[in-house]
């Protein structure tokens, strides 16, 4: 089969699959309730969004943007957005099913970023803080040039600024559509996290869902205090390649947050709802530390 080949193959599976999704039936109002993928209860949106979009009856974490969960962790007012004048290019003209201009410009309209990750200076509890957080609505979350360029320059601005970094990560990866440009982000920000060390600055990974691929193996997973999220999904290659790969059926719970905490990758397991206040502590224990 030929690469040509490849791609039209999986542009016809898209096409059939929009029209699948197209014929399903919705019984409710999407606007007003919302179906809980876990436990299968339909929930009022309304009510869902003021418990953190999280499931009120099985504890699901539902995924979030970016924006809520700025809202949910920082002072309120208190975060400043740096960097978002670096955009994305398209130095490949790479074309698959579609082209990544066209892929680029639609993940903008949808999330109304310009890139997978938003950086700036925030605090929590008082505590002033330099932050990266990752949005996986834009491609997936995928780190390309410019998320590892943002990232890179928010740790550079806690070096000259003397302040923690927390980087709050949801990604699938590296970002095909940039090929080795895409893989040398990880080099590029793992360094920028040395450095960071180097300065004798606290670094704090948040892990939520999902987070895989390059970006796991890089400055999602360098911190000296790794969180994540209840429930979330962490690791590099996804469950089916693994168990593809060693052709042996993997525990139910593989790669989950307290799969990752019951064998040390991770420090702390937390709910969505006493995230904030574990980072306060964390930061003001720092502060005392540092004072």
């Amino acid at each position: 089969m030929t690469v040509q080949d490849w791609f039209e193959k999986r542009k016809q599976a898209q096409i059939q699959r929009r029209e699948l999704e197209g014929k399903i039936e919705v019984d409710m109002d999407p606007d007003l309730w919302v179906k809980c993928v876990h436990c299968d209860a339909q929930l009022l949106k309304e009510d869902l969004e003021k418990n953190d979009m999280v499931c009120p009856l099985c504890d699901y974490h539902f995924r979030i943007n970016v924006r809520k969960r700025i809202n949910q962790l920082f002072d309120e007012g208190s975060f400043e957005e740096l960097f978002n004048e670096i955009k994305p290019t398209d130095p490949l003209e790479f074309t698959d099913t579609e082209s990544y201009k066209s892929r680029i410009e639609k993940a903008q309209k949808k999330t109304n970023l310009t890139e997978a990750v938003v950086t700036g200076i925030a605090s929590i509890e008082g505590h002033k803080v330099a932050t990266a957080v990752m949005d996986f609505d834009f491609m997936g979350g995928s780190m390309g040039s410019v998320v590892g360029e943002k990232v890179t320059r928010i740790i550079e601005k806690a070096i000259e600024e003397r302040l923690p970094v927390l980087a709050i990560t949801s990604s699938g990866g590296a970002r095909m559509q940039e090929s080795a440009l895409s893989l040398m982000q990880m080099a590029k920000t793992s360094c920028a996290v040395s450095r960071l060390d180097d300065e004798g600055l606290l670094y704090i990974n948040l892990l939520t869902e999902p987070t895989f691929g390059g970006v796991t193996a890089s400055f999602g997973m360098l911190g000296d205090i790794i969180i994540a999220e209840q429930g979330a999904r962490i690791g590099f290659a996804g469950r089916r390649v693994i168990e593809q790969t060693i052709r042996q059926k993997l525990p139910s719970d593989f790669q989950t947050a307290e799969y990752l905490l019951k064998y040390g990758q991770v420090d702390i397991v937390s709910a969505r709802k006493d995230l904030r206040d574990t980072l306060g502590k964390i930061l003001e224990m720092h502060t005392k530390r540092g004072a």
